[in-house]
């Protein structure tokens, strides 16, 4: 027997998220665990590899094209990082923000206000993916947030009756694995830009 106030739940859930993926403006991401899994390769020297998903890549790259910029908030200071956003031509790259070791450097939510000001959009209008502790005020803010199932579980918890303006949007792919590829598939499917 289905239970028919689950299924009008789960219709109603679905309204709200279309409707929030149809206002998105501006794609923004952390790096270290949503476009990587989260390890980091080090030598004597540091910081030396990185493995990004190439399907990731091609997700922003079709944002890019349609119209979406996109951009990529991180507290690392990587090289690395660096020359994957130029290879991938986004629109925006904040290195170093968030940090928790750093506590003066600038916080991502203020970094996206920044870019949020420069493209005379609001933070209703931006779709943010992160996983950590220094993606929270972020992801509280913004109008569609989203998560990789390997998030950290404060992150997965975010809902609106816990203080966030909408509830997180937990991806099915893990991150460096896809996940952006996920959501910009689904922004782009939803706006009609999804090319074929």
């Amino acid at each position: 027997m289905v239970n028919v106030q689950m299924v009008n739940d789960q219709i109603n859930v679905q309204m709200v998220n279309d409707q929030i993926v149809n206002k998105v403006r501006l794609f923004l991401t952390d790096v270290d665990g949503c476009l990587t899994d989260g390890g980091m390769f080090y030598s004597a020297d540091g910081e030396t590899l990185k493995r990004f998903c190439v399907y990731d890549g091609m997700g922003m790259v079709c944002l890019e094209q349609a119209g979406i910029p996109c951009g990529i908030l991180t507290s690392e200071n990587s090289p690395v990082v660096k020359a994957r956003a130029e290879k991938l031509k986004l629109s925006f790259l904040y290195l170093g923000v968030g940090s928790r070791v750093n506590p003066y450097c600038q916080t991502k939510l203020r970094a996206a206000q920044e870019i949020c000001d420069r493209l005379d959009i609001t933070l209703d209008e931006v779709c943010f993916v992160g996983d950590d502790i220094n993606d929270i005020d972020l992801l509280r803010a913004v109008g569609f947030p989203c998560c990789p199932p390997n998030a950290r579980p404060e992150v997965k918890a975010l809902t609106r009756a816990a203080g966030a303006k909408n509830d997180i949007h937990i991806l099915a792919t893990p991150g460096g694995q896809g996940a952006i590829r996920e959501i910009a598939d689904q922004i782009l499917s939803q706006t009609g830009k999804l090319q074929g």
